[in-house]
């Protein structure tokens, strides 16, 4: 059903920075099938940023450079805070 391949956006999630794998790895795993096709897009295209601002942004020390990054942030963001 989904154009996505899932094994590539796991190993795409796994960054080699403890603090973003400790976020990302659940959330691709967890709930990215889950998302609608728009926010599927959306978090194929915050991998393709920088580990750096990628981790900043998620720390909230810095803005996204585009806004449109803000929901998925958010979703990943409330995925953490949820007890597993």
């Amino acid at each position: 059903m989904s154009e996505f391949n899932l094994q590539k956006i796991f190993w795409h999630s796994r960054r080699g920075m403890l603090e973003l794998d400790l976020l990302l790895v659940p959330f691709a795993t967890e709930v990215f099938e889950t998302l609608n096709y728009p926010e599927q897009v959306l978090y194929v295209e915050l991998l393709e940023e920088e580990d750096q601002d990628i981790f900043n942004w998620l720390m909230r020390q810095t803005e996204p450079s585009q806004a449109k990054y803000q929901t998925i942030i958010d979703l990943i963001l409330a995925h953490n805070e949820k007890p597993h």
